[in-house]
C-alpha cells in the first residue's frame, strides 16, 4: 500500500520524529512520534498562519508549542513520495535513535490517504509531479524551491504568446496559472499527449499541500500585474 508522506525528520527539541503526511479530509498533515514514548500527536497545517492545528486530541506537554514548530518549519516543502508505512520506531532512549522494523503500524492508516482509497484523481506519483519534483527540489535539503519554480514559470509566462492573448482578453487570473502550469508540468515531463483538467487541479493541489503558503503565490501576483497594464 503506498502512502503519500514525506521522509521523516528527527527534531531537536524534543525526542523525536516528524514527517509530513496528507490528510484523508484534505490537505496537508504533521505527524510527530516521541522517542522516548509510545505517543503519536496528528495535526493539520493551517494555510494562513503556517502552524500546526491538532488533529484529534494533543497534549500540549508532551507535544510541545516550539516542538509543533520545528516540526513545521522542517517538514515544509518537502515532496510527498511513495515509501509505504512508516515503520513502528525502536527506541534506544539513552541514544536516543530510531531503528525501522518490518511490521507496519495499523495506527497509520486511518489518518493517511493512499491514491487506490481517493476517489479524485491522484498525481503523487505522475510523470509531471515526480518531474517538478526533480526539477526544483533542493540537492542538499531535499526541499522543493516553489521561488525557483515560480521564477521560471514567470519568466515562460512572460515570454508565452498565448499568455500574452490571454491577458489582452481579460482571462481570469487562475486560468492563466492553470495553462502555465499545465505547460510546464507537460514540458518537463515530456508528455505529447497532454493532462486533463482534473489531473491539472489535482497535481496543483498537491503541489499546494507541499508549500506552507501557496505553491504559485508569485505567479499570480506576476500575472495580476500584467493584466492591469
Amino acid at each position: 500500500m503506498n502512502i503519500i508522506r514525506t521522509t521523516a525528520i528527527e527534531l531537536s527539541s524534543i525526542p523525536a520524529i516528524a514527517y509530513k503526511l496528507k490528510i484523508k479530509t484534505g490537505g496537508a498533515g504533521v505527524k510527530i512520534h516521541r522517542l522516548d514514548t509510545p505517543d503519536i500527536a496528528t495535526f493539520t497545517v493551517d494555510k494562513r498562519t503556517g502552524t500546526l492545528v491538532p488533529y484529534g486530541k494533543v497534549i500540549l506537554e508532551v507535544f510541545p508549542l516550539n516542538a509543533q514548530a520545528e516540526a513545521v518549519s522542517l517538514t515544509a516543502g518537502l515532496p510527498y513520495s511513495s515509501r509505504g508505512m512508516v515503520s513502528k520506531p525502536v527506541v534506544s532512549v539513552a541514544k536516543a535513535t530510531v531503528a525501522e522494523v518490518s511490521e507496519p503500524e495499523p495506527e497509520l492508516v486511518a489518518e493517511e490517504i493512499t491514491c487506490e482509497e481517493d476517489e479524485r484523481v491522484c498525481m503523487a506519483f505522475s510523470p509531471e509531479y515526480l518531474a517538478i519534483i526533480k526539477e526544483y527540489s533542493d540537492i542538499n535539503s531535499g526541499k522543493l524551491s516553489f521561488q525557483r519554480m515560480n521564477k521560471e514559470f514567470i519568466q515562460f509566462a512572460s515570454k508565452s504568446k498565448v499568455v500574452d492573448k490571454l491577458i489582452a482578453d481579460k482571462t481570469a487570473v487562475d486560468e492563466i496559472v492553470k495553462f502555465v502550469v499545465k505547460n510546464r508540468a507537460e514540458n518537463l515531463s515530456k508528455n505529447k499527449i497532454g493532462i486533463s483538467d482534473k489531473e491539472l487541479g489535482a497535481l496543483m493541489e498537491i503541489l499546494d499541500d507541499i508549500c506552507v503558503r501557496s505553491a504559485f503565490k508569485e505567479l499570480n501576483a506576476h500575472l495580476k500585474r500584467m493584466l492591469k497594464k
